[in-house]
């Protein structure tokens, strides 16, 4: 029987995911490919710590030559994470001559063309299933069964952190600081929370998504991005009376030869689909011009799920392999020469409807300054609520807005929290009833 030989990079808790499915499922595989899938070398800096599974000796070293550089390990799998070393040492896989299988968003979303523009040079292939939404096959789906649609939106919940923390608070009616610990206790957010919780994953992974979808290179800087860490309890209640849960959202539009990219705190009504996306599950949403509406949700991270892409992607590279195959399928599912450079429409040029909320000092005259200050911008007041006075004699003050650009909405807002009876700055939410 045909050998392909693997050599693996990190021996984390997807790394052991990815070692306990080759193990558990050898015999399957060999049966999908007619050959086997061996792991010929692991190289991780730890080597002494059990990880829960077995593998035979010899196979793990400290030594990342060992994988890089041995002339039988025909793929390479990148389970390293961040920008540095990881980069390097896929450049060097690449350069010699060996195909990549990663679960790297933060890599591709910054170092991306560096490292397809390689891979082309060298006619190897680049696979990353595992980068977006975990083990949700969404980006095989975007380059095949979906790859004769126009796409006009991508929108996904793409980090189980937040959407445990979100859906937490809406369940159980408590603060973010205190599901944020919880999440941390259950090993839902890392002790360093902040590439989850202020929105930076999500971008890293609306990154991939926009170029798969619109055949576009995308900078991450240019990303709008938000996090959660501004949401409270109250701002999940007054959403419930309105008939909204906040999500944390991906959004990626086509606007012509322009597109909207952007990662935020989303008020969505409670009968969308993706309003029941709870947990650490994730979801993403597709529009084609064909197809129409189409919504992928599952696990988006973990051991299990994030493994079965990884090997998802293993057995791709192996057919084509067998088959005598190279690079069926460019990494972004367009030709390399025809991926293009869209301009990410200015974050002041959006149009939404807004959710925003004041903690004023409660006495005569308020309500029309807020309102004047907000018609003065050209913003148009749909719905507004005031809570009874409290103790401290500050009240919450909420206003939905109708459809207005963010611009107005950011001007009318600066001039509103330098009055004197506003005592905290004021929060806001985009809404979004139309998702299409």
């Amino acid at each position: 029987m045909k050998e392909i030989k693997i050599g693996l990079l990190g021996f984390g808790t997807i790394g052991a995911g990815v070692v306990k499915l080759l193990t558990k499922n050898s015999a399957l595989l060999e049966e999908k490919l007619g050959a086997r899938l061996s792991l010929k070398k692991i190289a991780d800096l730890d080597i002494t710590t059990d990880r829960g599974v077995s593998v035979e000796p010899g196979v793990l070293t400290t030594n990342v030559d060992e994988v890089l550089c041995d002339p039988e390990i025909s793929i390479v799998i990148e389970l390293i994470g961040g920008y540095e070393p990881a980069r390097s040492f896929v450049l060097k896989a690449i350069a010699n001559g060996k195909h990549i299988i990663t679960a790297n968003k933060a890599l591709l979303a910054v170092h991306g063309e560096e490292i397809y523009a390689a891979a082309a040079q060298k006619e190897v292939e680049i696979l990353f299933e595992a980068a977006v939404g975990g083990g949700i096959p969404v980006l095989s789906a975007i380059k095949g069964n979906m790859a004769g649609n126009n796409f006009s939106t991508v929108l996904g919940i793409l980090n189980g952190t937040c959407n445990y923390i979100l859906s937490k608070m809406t369940q159980d009616g408590v603060d973010f600081a205190e599901v944020l610990q919880t999440a941390q206790e259950l090993g839902y957010a890392e002790a360093d929370p902040t590439f989850d919780v202020e929105g930076i994953d999500t971008a890293h992974k609306l990154c991939l998504l926009l170029s798969l979808c619109f055949g576009t290179r995308v900078d991450l800087k240019d990303i709008s991005t938000e996090g959660i860490s501004s949401i409270s309890a109250v701002d999940i209640n007054f959403a419930r009376d309105f008939g909204y849960k906040i999500k944390l959202l991906a959004i990626g539009k086509r606007d012509g030869e322009r597109i909207e990219a952007r990662v935020h705190p989303t008020m969505i009504p409670v009968n969308y689909p993706l309003a029941d996306v709870n947990g650490v599950f994730n979801a993403i949403r597709l529009t084609g011009d064909f197809v129409g509406p189409v919504m992928f949700y599952g696990r988006g991270a973990g051991m299990e799920p994030t493994a079965s892409a990884v090997i998802g992607d293993v057995v791709d590279i192996a057919r084509n392999m067998l088959a005598g195959i190279s690079r069926r399928s460019a990494p972004l599912g367009y030709l390399d020469d025809r991926v293009k450079k869209l301009t990410i429409k200015p974050m002041g040029e959006i149009v939404s409807k807004y959710y925003i909320r004041f903690n004023a000092v409660d006495r005569p005259g308020v309500l029309a300054k807020i309102s004047g200050a907000l018609g003065a911008s050209n913003i148009s007041i749909e719905s507004m609520m005031q809570t009874a006075r409290s103790a401290s004699e500050t009240v919450p003050i909420v206003i939905m807005t109708h459809e207005a650009r963010e611009m107005d909405v950011r001007k009318a807002l600066a001039e509103i929290d330098a009055f004197d009876f506003i005592k905290e700055k004021s929060n806001l939410i985009r809404i979004e009833d139309n998702l299409e």
